[in-house]
């Protein structure tokens, strides 16, 4: 069962599914989950498969638009901006705190590619959610700043830097906004050179197979500052103290992330590899999704 629900974060309202559990009762209480969609991504794709599944195991989840994306509001238009992407599951859990069937102090938080990042980053400083779940997590400012997981030298970094205030001293004087694609755009983008990661993308989200018209899978290009000046990891190791679980395919080019994130942990942690998974099929394929959500659940259910 889904209910269309919208709430906001300040003044921007973002647009929201609640996943309910098959036998819901209105005067029972229950665990609850705030889920995270990939950058470029929208409340119906894998993140609104995540909920749908988790629910059906008795939890109340709630998945969402980023502000300045999808269906939810905000200017500019496709934004990337990580601490909104925090403030927004903040907001969430605010949310879920007002619903009378929801047990405020069994919440917890999970994400999917750079949803699970930004899960890791929000619950760092979020103590209403007591524990989190990254899925195939990618931390949008450390994988900004590399090549999954490979450093990118600070004059190329700085290059970049250059052209997002290029383009953001020529919007101010009136210029077109200009976009970047997370994923190739087209199947002519695509050649030998393109990482495997980027193949996999553009098949989900630029196919039937994910596709969704809400999802433009690109971001606004004045973005890059705020991504680069953003760090999931900085905290983890004091402030996460969470029950963490990471979820990662053993062929994922992201599997780096997930193993960092995990060595940098000091408080309850597991990674859970998937054996022969890559970074793309935990979003869908049912046998690896099926071994994720079972792990999900069971870990939710210590709530």
């Amino acid at each position: 069962m889904v209910e269309t629900v919208s709430f906001t974060n300040k003044a921007v309202e973002l647009s929201a599914h609640l996943h309910l559990p098959a036998n819901f009762q209105p005067d029972k209480t229950y665990r609850a989950l705030v889920g995270i969609h990939p950058a470029g991504g929208v409340k119906e794709q894998t993140i609104g498969l995540y909920a749908g599944r988790l629910a059906a195991h008795g939890f109340v989840v709630l998945v969402y638009d980023s502000s300045y994306q999808g269906e939810s509001g905000g200017e500019p238009r496709l934004l990337e901006d990580p601490a909104t992407r925090v403030e927004d599951a903040r907001c969430a859990a605010d949310f879920l705190a007002t619903l009378p069937y929801v047990d405020a102090e069994r919440m917890g938080v999970f994400g999917v590619c750079a949803g699970g990042g930004y899960a890791l980053a929000a619950a760092q400083t979020e103590r209403r959610f007591k524990a989190v779940g990254g899925v195939s997590a990618t931390p949008m400012g450390e994988a900004a700043r590399s090549m999954f997981g490979q450093p990118v030298s600070a004059a190329e970094l700085i290059r970049t830097l250059e052209a997002a205030a290029r383009q953001r001293t020529a919007q101010a004087r009136g210029a077109e906004p200009v976009y970047a694609p997370f994923v190739p755009e087209r199947l002519e983008d695509i050649d030998d050179n393109t990482p495997t990661m980027l193949r996999e993308g553009y098949d989900y989200y630029r196919t039937p197979r994910g596709q969704h018209a809400n999802a433009k899978g690109r971001y606004l290009l004045t973005s890059l500052d705020k991504m680069f000046a953003f760090s999931t990891f900085n905290l983890i190791p004091t402030l996460l103290t969470q029950p963490l679980l990471l979820i990662a395919g053993s062929n994922a080019g992201t599997k780096i992330f997930s193993d960092q994130a995990h060595a940098l942990s000091n408080g309850p942690k597991e990674l859970f590899v998937i054996d022969g998974a890559s970074h793309m099929d935990l979003y869908d394929r049912p046998e690896y999704v099926n071994q994720a959500v079972a792990k999900l659940a069971t870990f939710f259910g210590k709530l």
